[in-house]
């Protein structure tokens, strides 16, 4: 009877110990191949990895020119007509007064302002670990269509930890922006001010 007490007690123990290991052990299992790593690094480093661009481009020109320019000549010539002992013409003389002035003045201001966000893919690695980006975004909002075009290079150290770079920091920064739609036609002038433009640019 002893026996059997002693023999229950040591399969029980076995069979917690084996439990309470297996428990530990899955501590240590296999992560899954699809899920996100702890410590995963999501900032774009390689060919088709994707970053953001952060547009905020402010374009602001003020020109102004002013001429004044003023030119005045007055000449005045006096001959005495003697020609030694052959004939005496008498005096006379002759003047010119000339007077050339320009004035001139240009004003030219223009102020426009971009901002907006697009998702851009790496396309080539240049030999200094710089990226090649370029990345287009359509929108189709009721019948007004625009298409967004940016390319540029961007250097690694400038993508911030939430993969984004601010666009003043992408060289060679290139932005298309197409508009078409319902409201092209009253974004441009017509046809016949078209013309007008030809003929009388004026």
């Amino acid at each position: 009877m002893n026996n059997k007490i002693v023999l229950v007690l040591i399969l029980t123990v076995f069979a917690f110990g084996s439990t309470t290991c297996s428990h530990a052990g899955s501590i240590w299992a296999k992560r899954d191949k699809n899920m996100k790593a702890l410590y995963a690094d999501d900032v774009a480093r390689q060919i088709g990895d994707v970053l953001t661009i952060k547009i905020s481009e402010n374009s602001k020109v003020d020109n102004k020119a002013k001429r004044d320019l003023q030119k005045e000549t007055d000449r005045s010539t006096v001959f005495n007509g003697e020609l030694g002992k052959f004939a005496d013409l008498g005096d006379f003389g002759m003047s010119a007064n000339s007077n050339n002035e320009l004035k001139s003045k240009a004003d030219y201001k223009d102020e426009r302002k971009f901002i907006d966000s697009v998702t851009v893919v790496v396309v080539d690695i240049l030999p200094n670990r710089n990226l090649v980006v370029m990345g287009t975004r359509n929108r189709d909002i009721a019948g007004d269509i625009q298409i967004i075009e940016v390319s540029g290079i961007v250097r690694p150290s400038d993508v911030a930890f939430d993969n984004t770079v601010k666009s003043e920091q992408v060289a060679d920064f290139r932005i298309v922006s197409k508009n078409s739609g319902v409201s092209e036609p009253y974004t441009r002038p017509g046809w016949f001010g078209r013309i007008l433009d030809i003929i009388w640019p004026f």
